[in-house]
C-alpha cells in the first residue's frame, strides 16, 4: 500500500486537528561538529591522548554525568535527553543538511536526490501543519550568512518550492517588515501589480517551481501589515530578568561560522509563542581541528546558558510538551587529540539532545566504546530521530507523503521507526 496522496492528507489532517495543533519545534544546529567526548559522554578510562582535559559533573538525574563546562544542563537533565550514538553522516564533509532533513545527502550537491531536493522538517511542518497565527510565518530561520554556505543555512525547502522555505528575519530582512512611508492603500496598489507579473510567471514557468508564489507574497503583505512579526522579533517586549537569564553573547560570526548569538534562543521561544511551527538557529563554530580545548571553554559555556534559559522558560509558560527542542551538529570528533591539541573529523559517531515535546526525558541513549570512537550499544540514526520528532508532531513519517517535481510520492523518513525509549 502506498502513502496519503495530499487531498488525503489534508481530510486526514482535519479530522485529527493536525493544523490546530499546538506542536512546534526548535533546532538548534551546532555548525562544524562539536566534540561529543567533551559534552555528553567523557571518557575518564581512555587513555590521556584520547581523555581531554575536562572533567564530568554529576546532574539531577542519578548516573548521568556531562562535561564541567555544562553545569546549567546539569541541573535541568531531567528535562532533557543526551543521545550518545548518533550516526548517519554520509563522511566527514561539513554539512548541515542530514540535520536539516534526515536524509543521506548534501546541502550543495544534489545528486541522488529527487527533483527539487529533499526538503528540510520546517518546510514539511509548513507544507502539513501550517502557521498557527496567519500573520507569523511557519518557518523562520534565525541563522545569518555565512562563510561555509551549509554553516548559513536555516534548511532548505527542496521540492515542497520557495513558499515554504524558511523566512530569515536576520539582518536586512528585518528592516523590509516596516512599511515607513507606505501606507496600506499604496500597499494593495502593488499587490494587485504583482499579481500580474505572478500569473505571467507561472504561464512561463510550468515546471512547479513557481507554484504557490501567490500563498507566499499573500503571506508577506499580511506580515507587513500586522504587528504580530514585529512585536514577536522586538526583544524590548520582553521582560529583562527573563533577558538576562538569557544573556546576549556574541551576535558576530566565528570564522566562516555562526555567530553565538543567545538572543537567538529567546527569539526563537518568542517566535514559537507568536504561532511559528519550527525555528531554527545556528550556534558558534566547533571545528576545532587544533585547540579544541580553547574552543569549548568560549563555546560550550555560551550555549550551555542558552539552551537551558530556553528549555527552562518553556517549561515554565507550560509550553514544553508542545515544543520539541533538539540540539547537534553533522559528526562528532575523533577519540585521538592531534598534534595542534585538536580533534578531526569523526563521521562514525556523534552526540544530540533532546528536550520537550511530551518526550520521555532524564534518560541517556545508546554508549560508546571505552575511547569514544565506535558504538558500544544502542545506534541512533538521525533518520530514527527525524521519526520521532515527527511523531511528537502528529505525523506518522512512514504513511504521509509528499510528491517531489516530477509527481513521485516520498515518505518523510526513510522507513525509521519512532525511538520506543522516548515516545
Amino acid at each position: 500500500m502506498g502513502g496519503l496522496a495530499l487531498p488525503q492528507l489534508l481530510q486526514a489532517e482535519q479530522l485529527a486537528g493536525l493544523r490546530n495543533s499546538k506542536k512546534s519545534l526548535i533546532m538548534i544546529y551546532m555548525a562544524g561538529a562539536p566534540p561529543h567526548q567533551d559534552m555528553y559522554d567523557l571518557k575518564m578510562d581512555a587513555p590521556a591522548e584520547m581523555r581531554g582535559e575536562f572533567q564530568p559533573i554529576p546532574t539531577n538525574v542519578p548516573g548521568i554525568q556531562v562535561c564541567e563546562l555544562l553545569p546549567r544542563l546539569a541541573k535541568i537533565m531531567d528535562k532533557c535527553v543526551p543521545i550518545r550514538s548518533l550516526h548517519g553522516a554520509p563522511n566527514g564533509s561539513h554539512d548541515s543538511f542530514m540535520c536539516y532533513t534526515g536524509k543521506v545527502g548534501s546541502t550543495l550537491n544534489q545528486t541522488g536526490q529527487p527533483p527539487g531536493g529533499w526538503p528540510s522538517i520546517g518546510a514539511v511542518m509548513s507544507r502539513l501543519m501550517g502557521s498557527r497565527d496567519p500573520h507569523i510565518p511557519a518557518f523562520v530561520g534565525l541563522a545569518p550568512r555565512a562563510g561555509h554556505p551549509p554553516y548559513g543555512s536555516s534548511g532548505k525547502p527542496g521540492y515542497l518550492g520557495f513558499h515554504h522555505g524558511p523566512f530569515k528575519p536576520s539582518g536586512p530582512g528585518k528592516d523590509d517588515l516596516v512599511l515607513d512611508a507606505m501606507n496600506a492603500t499604496r500597499l494593495d496598489e502593488r499587490k494587485g501589480l504583482l499579481a500580474s507579473f505572478d500569473h505571467f510567471r507561472r504561464e512561463a514557468d510550468r515546471s512547479g517551481l513557481m507554484e504557490g508564489l501567490d500563498e507566499f507574497h499573500q503571506q508577506a503583505f499580511g506580515m507587513l501589515t500586522s504587528s504580530r512579526l514585529a512585536e514577536a522579533l522586538n526583544l524590548d517586549n520582553e521582560d529583562p530578568k527573563v533577558r538576562e537569564r538569557y544573556g546576549k553573547g556574541d551576535p558576530k560570526n566565528v570564522g566562516d561560522g555562526a555567530p553565538r548569538n543567545l538572543e537567538h534562543f529567546l527569539l526563537a521561544r518568542r517566535l514559537v509563542e507568536a504561532g511559528a511551527r519550527c525555528v531554527t538557529l545556528n550556534f558558534g563554530r566547533w571545528d576545532f581541528h587544533s585547540q579544541n580545548f580553547k574552543g569549548m571553554r568560549s563555546h560550550a559555556p555560551l550555549f550551555d546558558q542558552g539552551l537551558s534559559a530556553l528549555i527552562e522558560d518553556l517549561h515554565e509558560r507550560g509550553m514544553a510538551d508542545d515544543t520539541l527542542v533538539v540540539a547537534w551538529g553533522e559528526f562528532g570528533r575523533t577519540p585521538m587529540i592531534n598534534k595542534d591539541a585538536g580533534r578531526d573529523h569523526w563521521p562514525r559517531v556523534g552526540g544530540a539532545l533532546l528536550a520537550g515535546g511530551g518526550l520521555k526525558t532524564g534518560q541517556v541513549i545508546g554508549a560508546t566504546d571505552r575511547t569514544g570512537g565506535e558504538i558500544a550499544d544502542r545506534p541512533v540514526h538521525f533518520g530514527e530521530v527525524f521519526a520521532t520528532l515527527y511523531h511528537q508532531l502528529g505525523i506518522n513519517a512512514n504513511e504521509v507523503t509528499l510528491e517531489d517535481l516530477s509527481g513521485r510520492p516520498h515518505y518523510l523518513v526513510d522507513g525509521y521507526k519512532p525511538m520506543r525509549e522516548l515516545i
